[in-house]
């Protein structure tokens, strides 16, 4: 550590560490830049949905995605003759044989805008079968069954030959889209609305309103990060180091990020990913620059020469920031055991953009802060002799009044705890696809028009071996809860989709979509099915494949989350080389979570209308809870450690709080803006992270760091530290 120190602010090795620091940064630079695109299902290639997806994707037509157009009156009324004629065509009456019924077949519909975008043929020309109206005359729909754009390729729109620089897969998607609701509302007739959604419809979307979404978001977070810095310092000049010192390190974050992603196999990092990275390096990497920052400003006032007051506030404050940032590695790396992809992703790129946090605090910003004399810090640098305001302060004030009424202080704390995690029994978790965005996308729209006009309809992909359909379809008519089940066919040929080995079978069920009751008769579907003798019955579809990912989230928490704790308490037993101390944390780390679950679960019910947590915010809002929260507790503590060995733990705890409360408060405050600007992106799920983190990140720094842990030390006197006592510090 000595050595460091000296390294790090030494007046030749300081320059020496920069230039190092600009080496590594401009290497990173020179790595492709991380992706945006949208969330992607994330479930392993061996689960039974993916199977189906497999499978499917070898019978005719099924390879691809669709897209869906709906046409709705705007007023929900029948529509007009007019309407329907264009919606439908114009009708013609013929007669396909001598003596058999006339037929009405319609020519001229609204399907026929659409057929270059199809991947059906009959007779060598592309087709979309026509529209479908619903029993009420309000809606119409059609279905286009298009491929699946899987590669890169020039941008060129359908139906014209003008061909412009190469699309990326998310730009040509977009770009389709945009075609048909353009066709779609081309000589539209008067009291008509369309939206476009299905599959199609939903992956444009999604990826749209990521779009520059991550822009949005850095300049947000380091708009927050600089005023918050300015309100700190009250410095015009201070804050400029480390925010160029960590933004460097963000940028430098998302380009290591997305290597070591690929190093496990996951070829691109999706928008929330890259969203969470960004909030988590500014967060956690500006958390320990002002940790540094106050530390060396202390050490200033007891050395002349700058370089010896950054050598021992390096010393002083390296051991917390390091046992801070390994706690937040190390619990974001137990995401590495996930089933889901996405999760996976999420904690190989976010441990890689701490570390990268982590070492620009604990070496660069070092190296260029000693590079500056005093003069830094003005208008208040700080001299030489100068009187450390915080000995006397707010802190110490609120540290002597906790010490006379530990007892009461404490269990006031705590009951506040208690209070608010009372309305977290309440968490219902699982959003439908329709209440995942902020703000409603025409996808959304259109999928309401759907279920306004032909009512709600749940379905699953069955797949059979060819010869058993009719008794897998037996079977399945069986099972409570199911309401049709038929052998799949191609939209407009009404071929059966089959292949060398498989049928495809579409199966109704009763339940609204993404329910229990939904859930629970897939699950008695799949037990009937595997039955069927021969029959090698699987189910699949997006019912199928949303049930999978609820089942995988839930095992993902039962695992990780004992898994989290444990890293977590181990860190500390290891950094305070203490029983009594990292239990007692732990508990206010727990319960502080639960506090802000309850906090934020009445804000979604009672002020924003959600009817649920999505599922990945239970894991995650505890995950950068309980790692991040314990920061907050390693800056105090260690701090604590340290002066409790020549103070004793009542004065060393009060002189560490009168040190570090301003820090943390400073910090707390900070990391909690930066989290809630997660808000500005789309998903509802992010809104919800950063709501809680938020919420208890405020509660760790107002409440749990500067109330309730002091009055258990206070409570618990020198045992705090058993089994040993803290060794006394020159």
């Amino acid at each position: 550590m000595k050595q460091l120190a000296k390294l790090i602010s030494g007046r030749k090795s300081s320059p020496l560490v920069m230039l190092l620091a600009l080496f590594f940064a401009v290497g990173a630079f020179m790595m492709p830049a991380e992706s945006e695109s949208a969330p992607s299902v994330g479930l392993p290639a061996s689960n039974e949905t993916m199977v189906v997806a497999d499978v499917l994707a070898d019978l005719p037509g099924q390879d691809g995605t669709a897209a869906i157009v709906v046409f709705r009156t705007k007023d929900g009324k029948a529509m007009s003759e007019a309407q329907k004629n264009w919606i439908l065509g114009t009708p013609t009456t013929i007669s396909p044989a001598p003596g058999a019924p006339a037929v009405t077949t319609y020519a001229g519909g609204v399907n026929e805008k659409f057929r270059d975008f199809s991947n059906v043929e009959i007779q060598g020309k592309k087709v979309v079968a026509p529209a479908t109206l619903s029993a009420d005359s309000t809606t119409a729909s059609v279905v286009i069954s298009m491929d699946k754009i899987e590669k890169p390729a020039p941008c060129t729109p359908v139906g014209k030959t003008v061909a412009v620089d190469e699309c990326t897969t998310v730009q040509l998607t977009a770009l389709r889209a945009s075609e048909i609701r353009s066709a779609a509302k081309d000589a539209i007739p008067a009291g008509l609305n369309t939206a476009l959604t299905g599959p199609e419809g939903f992956q444009a979307d999604l990826n749209n309103v990521f779009a520059g979404a991550n822009f949005t978001l850095l300049g947000t977070t380091a708009l927050v990060v600089v005023l918050l810095l300015l309100i700190t310092y009250r410095s015009p000049i201070l804050w400029i180091v480390p925010l160029a010192v960590i933004g460097t390190a963000d940028a430098m974050a998302g380009r290591l990020a997305a290597q070591t992603a690929q190093w496990f196999g996951i070829d691109k990092l999706d928008g929330s990913v890259t969203g969470i990275l960004s909030v988590l390096v500014f967060g956690a990497g500006t958390d320990y620059a002002l940790l540094l920052i106050s530390r060396y400003r202390e050490e200033l006032l007891k050395h002349e020469n700058r370089r010896d007051a950054m050598y021992a506030a390096w010393r002083g404050a390296a051991p917390a920031i390091f046992a801070s940032g390994l706690t937040v590695i190390l619990a974001l790396l137990t995401l590495e055991l996930a089933e889901l992809q996405g999760t996976r992703a999420l904690g190989i790129a976010c441990a890689t953009g701490v570390a990268v946090a982590m070492i620009s605090a604990l070496f660069v910003l070092p190296a260029a802060l000693v590079t500056f004399g005093r003069w830094i810090f003005w208008p208040v640098a700080p001299k030489l002799g100068g009187i450390n305001k915080s000995e006397n302060g707010l802190w110490a004030k609120l540290g002597r009044g906790v010490s006379k009424r530990p007892f009461i202080v404490g269990l006031a704390g705590l009951g506040v705890l208690a209070a608010l995690a009372t309305s977290a029994t309440g968490v219902k978790i699982g959003l439908s696809a329709n209440d995942q965005f902020v703000s409603k996308p025409e996808a959304v729209i259109g999928a309401e028009y759907l279920s306004a006009g032909f009512g709600s309809e749940t379905t699953v992909d069955v797949i059979a071996k060819n010869g058993t359909e009719e008794a897998v379809l037996a079977a399945a008519k069986t099972v409570s809860g199911v309401k049709d089940a038929v052998v799949a066919t191609l939209p407009g040929t009404g071929k059966v989709l089959s292949g060398d080995a498989y049928t495809k079978l579409t199966v109704t069920l009763e339940a609204e979509s993404l329910s229990q009751q939904s859930f629970d008769t897939i699950k008695a579907l799949r037990a009937k099915l595997q039955g069927v003798s021969g029959a090698d019955a699987k189910i699949g579809g997006q019912e199928a494949q949303q049930l999978e990912v609820t089942n995988a989230y839930e095992r993902d928490q039962n695992k990780i989350i004992p898994i989290i704790l444990g890293l977590v308490f181990l860190v500390l037993l290891v950094l305070l080389r203490s029983i009594v101390a990292p239990v007692l944390l732990m508990i206010t780390v727990v319960g502080s979570y639960f506090a802000s679950l309850g906090a934020g679960w009445w804000i979604f019910t009672n002020i924003l209308g959600y009817p649920a947590l999505d599922l990945s915010v239970y894991l995650f809002s505890f995950l950068f809870l309980v790692a991040l929260g314990v920061d907050y507790n390693i800056f105090l503590v260690t701090r604590a450690q340290e002066e409790s060995g020549k103070l004793g733990l009542r004065q060393g705890m009060i002189k560490a709080l009168a040190s570090t409360g301003g820090v943390i408060t400073s910090a707390g405050v900070l990391l909690a803006a930066v989290f809630a600007v997660l808000g500005v992106l789309p998903l509802i799920a992010l809104l919800q992270v950063g709501v809680i983190v938020c919420i208890g990140v405020l509660l760790d720094t107002l409440l749990v760091r500067t109330v309730i842990v002091p009055a258990l030390a206070f409570i618990a006197g020198e045992k705090f530290w058993w089994p040993r006592k803290p060794a006394i510090t020159e």
